[in-house]
């Protein structure tokens, strides 16, 4: 007997396709965020991995701070997370942190905005808050992007993500009700804009029971029939590898599909049962493409005349992932059953994410799908279910928008050997190679 499908049994929200949009670049991102925090009526929750101290993240607290002042009911919350927000970008000087800023912004401003710190785990490295989704009125701003300059390409250099707005009052109040409730409301989280606050080392008893009832956590809704004329959406949200539901329906979006898959992924690391089913899927014919970062448009790749640091070389290690994948899966590529589409433009970088199965399930997701997201950070999205295809022409568009900056992979010769990678590069993955580091590295990176 033939096993029922998830989607099948998933709640969703009832959405309008009109109420539907797509943004395409990151500068217009920026002031369409900007836009909806000026004119917000009610309510503003900005949730991200960080809110940088530079001109692009000044910008985005100052009009939140603006908004804040002109209409002091305005319910105003900022989460990121509590590792992040105390350190610099990984390879930057050190520094007090983002959390100065926040103070800083706090003591000059009457009407005040909490901006919480959340720690998913008393280390960074084993797991951060990586929920996305920006909530302004009754809009859901949906986008992998943090705050700083190179999402919000406020200089000249940009990296590109996917950013999606849908106006569906029910979907934002859940979304709310997740932070107000979930996160929000722990002890655990701590108001990084109001003095002082413990060390992670007195709050690792709390950390713990705050991880431990995120395991248990869900977004709350009530299903809604969708007829011909909706959308179906579900938020979802996992931390850790069991009973993960966004992990589950990433693998069911896969295993589902029949004609056609979309992957998009920042760092070519998938999970070892993601890779399993993709490979499934290309072998059952399901015509299969895959959206992935060249490794000069890695945000960590660092250009061969700038000096060497150790993490430069993680873009390399996923290079040798995706040629050894194209390797294997050669006869679908160049059968065009397979089609792998290198995003490079300049010296810009790539973090795209998400899934589009079969032109009638997308997912938007913050999800990296790879094996950190899978076990470690919180992660969320927003699974759409279109099944008479009426977001089509949008999401088309927005892949045509995607493709104006990709080659297609039909060899893996055309990708790098480790030969070709610069002598500091090759010594390094030598050593990494001869002790087995890549392992860690692509567990935790």
């Amino acid at each position: 007997m033939p096993q029922a499908s998830l989607f099948v049994s998933l709640p969703m929200f009832s959405a309008h396709p009109d109420n539907f949009t797509i943004l395409h670049s990151p500068s217009e991102y920026r002031e369409f965020l900007l836009e909806a925090i000026r004119t917000a009526k009610s309510r503003i929750f900005l949730v991200a991995l960080y809110l940088e101290n530079d001109e692009g993240g000044r910008e985005i607290l100052t009009a939140a701070y603006e908004a804040k002042q002109r209409s002091p009911d305005l319910d105003i919350v900022i989460c990121v997370d509590w590792h992040r927000a105390q350190r610099g970008l990984i390879g930057a000087e050190a520094c007090e942190g983002n959390a100065a800023m926040y103070q800083e912004f706090a003591q000059k401003y009457k009407e005040q905005i909490p901006v919480y710190g959340v720690p998913v785990r008393h280390r960074e490295v084993f797991g951060v808050l990586h929920l996305k989704g920006f909530i302004i009125d009754d809009k859901v701003i949906y986008s992998g992007a943090s705050f700083n300059n190179v999402y919000l390409h406020k200089q000249d250099k940009y990296r590109l993500d996917r950013y999606h707005v849908l106006e569906c009052q029910k979907l934002a109040d859940s979304m709310v009700g997740f932070i107000e409730q979930v996160m929000i409301g722990h002890i655990a989280v701590q108001d990084f804009s109001q003095g002082e606050w413990p060390t992670t080392k007195k709050l690792k008893p709390l950390i713990k029971q705050f991880r431990a009832s995120l395991l248990e956590a869900s977004y709350s809704l009530e299903s809604e029939l969708i007829n011909p004329q909706h959308i179906g959406v579900t938020p979802l949200v996992g931390v850790g590898k069991k009973d993960n539901q966004l992990n589950e329906v990433i693998v069911e979006m896969i295993a589902e599909a029949r004609t056609e898959l979309y992957l998009f992924t920042p760092y070519f690391n998938l999970p070892k049962v993601v890779l399993r089913e993709v490979k499934r899927a290309i072998k059952r014919g399901v015509e299969t493409h895959i959206i992935v970062g060249d490794k000069v448009a890695n945000d960590f790749y660092i250009p061969p005349e700038q000096p060497f640091k150790p993490i430069g070389g993680l873009p390399y290690l996923y290079e040798i992932n995706l040629r050894k994948f194209a390797r294997s899966n050669r006869k679908y590529l160049s059968s065009g059953q397979l089609a792998i589409h290198l995003w490079r433009h300049d010296a810009n970088s790539f973090h795209l994410k998400g899934l589009w199965a079969d032109r009638k399930r997308a997912l938007l997701t913050g999800n990296n799908v790879n094996p950190r997201a899978w076990a470690l950070d919180l992660e969320n999205g927003l699974l759409i279910q279109d099944n008479h295809q009426l977001l089509e022409g949008k999401f088309q568009a927005e892949l045509e928008s995607i493709f104006e900056h990709t080659k297609t992979v039909t060899n893996y010769l055309q990708l790098d050997t480790r030969r070709e990678y610069p002598k500091a590069i090759q010594k390094l993955l030598k050593r990494v190679f001869r002790v087995r580091a890549d392992r860690l590295l692509k567990r935790i990176l």
